[in-house]
């Protein structure tokens, strides 16, 4: 994640982006709900009450019981309550204006939530009668249901055909987190002296601990910080760990360290890649200099120093970052 900020009156603010992919496994009920999909059928299942939940759940949700009555369902319902979306996100059922709705199967006791894509509101009731529209090329996924739109089911053909031996085991969710992150004071200094080649901390007057990157307040004595320090980018390795297992997105080859790094003069560490000798070598203790990135690359932001590197001095005593880890 890349954050450059820019100037808002005395503070900077960022867009900051958060993605991942989460991967799951689905167990014997949602795995054959997803199967279904694929097939282009849904599936409710039974509770002891005698009510079928669309989507199924594996447990009864009054009495805890496991579920196992598996009944079909129509793939056309009725609205119980919508709400209308003019502006998309990225990423939703449908990129222009749509509405979500609550629909109860026929068939089914419960309702399911997706998208149903008529022009306007004013195309929408709650009472009226949707059926599903599938996806082209359904894969397992909740997605295989593209949307619903006004009118009764009709009969599928692709419905008709042999069930695809395979189940559905696994599913994908991505799952994205956009906004727009305002520093504090304290932190625009820090990131404009970045920008400077400079680390700026600030100083509690009651405890006189350090802090960097800086903080409005001491989290110990509640007073503010104001005393700003100038420290070197030399520090002392205080924990870490050697990653090992790859990822998406990973920007390095395993093995690499992420380190805590105590800088002199600080009385909190950071975070910061290790790099410039063997993973194997970096040990608790270990003294380190930042390695810069050429000055034409620097930006408001730590990723001006690429990583930190051996400094060549003997390894720092415990007693001076056992308070540090």
């Amino acid at each position: 994640m890349r954050t450059c900020f820019t100037h808002l009156v005395t503070s900077l603010s960022a867009p900051l982006n958060l993605a991942f992919d989460y991967t799951r496994s689905l167990g014997p009920v949602l795995g054959r709900f997803m199967t279904g999909l694929r097939e282009r059928r849904i599936e409710g299942i039974r509770g002891t009450d005698g009510r079928v939940h669309v989507p199924p759940v594996e447990f009864d949700p009054v009495t805890a019981r496991r579920l196992t009555e598996w009944v079909p369902v129509s793939t056309a319902g009725t609205v119980t309550t919508w709400s209308w979306v003019s502006e998309p996100d990225e990423g939703q059922p449908l990129n222009r204006p749509f509405a979500w709705a609550l629909i109860k199967l026929d068939g089914a006791d419960t309702a399911l939530l997706h998208a149903v894509d008529v022009a306007s509101p004013d195309d929408m009731s709650t009472g009226m009668r949707v059926r599903v529209r599938w996806a082209a090329e359904p894969v397992g996924s909740i997605h295989d249901i593209a949307c619903f739109e006004p009118g009764e089911a009709g009969e599928d053909p692709a419905a008709q055909g042999e069930p695809v031996a395979e189940p559905i085991s696994m599913a994908i969710t991505p799952v994205r987190l956009n906004y727009m992150h305002s520093a504090s004071p304290e932190e625009s200094k820090y990131l404009r002296g970045l920008a400077e080649g400079r680390l700026l901390g600030q100083r509690c007057p009651a405890c006189q601990k350090v802090y960097i990157p800086p903080r409005g307040s001491c989290p110990t004595d509640g007073v503010p910080t104001v005393d700003e320090i100038e420290l070197p980018d030399r520090g002392t390795v205080t924990t870490f760990c050697i990653v090992n297992v790859p990822f998406f997105g990973q920007r390095l080859t395993p093995p690499y360290v992420a380190a805590y790094i105590l800088l002199d003069g600080a009385d909190i560490a950071f975070q910061h890649l290790v790099l410039g000798c063997d993973a194997s070598e970096v040990r608790m203790g270990m003294r380190v200099k930042a390695h810069w990135r050429p000055r034409d690359q620097w930006t408001t932001s730590l990723e001006n120093i690429d990583h930190f590197e051996p400094s060549g001095e003997p390894d720092a005593a415990f007693e001076t970052y056992s308070q540090h880890l």
